[in-house]
């Protein structure tokens, strides 16, 4: 496909992915959350050109709108609300500061599919970021099978993997570039035997990252793997932000031109800095915890 971005445009990467209603069960806090919307705070700090294709409810679209619009997050102002009930999740931090991630109910995301108008900017766009819940598959599978990923970057986030076998992940996988996965185990267990495995056969890039353990990196072009240790650090807070800080940092490093090993050494260190706050983002990133018990309001948007 011929990008219709113009020249000297700057490459622009869609972020594909649900925002959720983040619901931490033990401190009855419902904060806007979810991969992609961690993800595009990095950015927007970074200064990174992208736009957020998602949906959210009509139930408390305030909710996100005002944390989108305080950062200055683009979005599809005609499109990103839908008729329902945002996705929403519930967090629980264990005794050993790990999340648990359970009863993930997708809401407007259960029938998503990209509008027209979001298609026809993503046509020119450079770069795919796709959080790969249920729905997300669905539609990278429906792009990459209609051609529309065709000439851009693309990668995603297969997140723990535990929905995930071989032949789906190899199915997925085989419509992208660069692949992640947060693995809890170890580089031994049969799971990344298997990534490995759809990494080579298909010379794809995937990324598999394993907490304190360290990275593994599986080139599948070049054929070669590589291990990165990391340097364990005191979890002042919890790790829950880690896996999308580490994400957001890799790409904005490796698409400024970084090679392989730098943007690990990225990703590792923003992973690093996530671990001192107690939800994906710091407090200040929300507003200040106590201000999601009143409904801010927002103003129009877009980019």
């Amino acid at each position: 496909m011929t990008s219709a971005r113009a020249p000297g445009r700057p490459i622009e990467t869609a972020l594909l992915g649900p925002v959720s209603l983040d619901r931490y069960k033990a401190e009855g806090l419902d904060l806007p959350g979810g991969g992609a919307l961690n993800v595009a705070w990095h950015w927007s700090r970074a200064g990174l050109p992208f736009r957020l294709l998602t949906r959210i409810g009509d139930d408390r679209p305030d909710l996100f709108l005002g944390f989108l619009d305080r950062h200055g997050i683009g979005y599809a102002a005609d499109s990103i609300v839908g008729a329902g009930p945002s996705a929403s999740i519930d967090i629980t931090t264990r005794e050993d500061r790990q999340p648990w991630m359970d009863n993930f109910a997708p809401g407007v995301w259960a029938d998503f599919r990209l509008t027209a108008s979001e298609e026809a900017w993503l046509s020119g766009a450079g770069r795919l970021h796709a959080v790969l819940v249920d729905p997300v598959v669905r539609e990278v599978h429906r792009l990459g099978d209609s051609g529309r990923l065709s000439g851009l970057e693309s990668s995603g986030d297969f997140l723990d993997f535990r929905h995930y076998d071989g032949s789906r992940f190899r199915e997925t996988m085989g419509r992208l570039d660069v692949g992640f996965v947060g693995w809890p185990g170890g580089p031994g267990d049969a799971a990344v035997s298997e990534i490995r495995r759809v990494a080579f056969d298909l010379g794809r890039l995937v990324v598999v990252t394993m907490g304190s353990r360290g990275v593994l990196a599986l080139d599948g072009a070049s054929g070669r793997e590589s291990w990165s240790p990391v340097e364990a650090v005191p979890v002042a807070g919890t790790t829950v932000g880690c896996g999308d800080a580490f994400i957001a940092a890799f790409l904005a490093s490796r698409r400024g031109g970084a090679g392989l090993a730098e943007s690990i050494g990225a990703g590792k260190a923003a992973g690093a800095r996530a671990t001192a706050w107690l939800r994906p983002l710091p407090d200040e990133a929300y507003g200040g915890v106590g201000a999601y018990g009143d409904v801010r309001a927002h103003g129009a948007h877009g980019a």
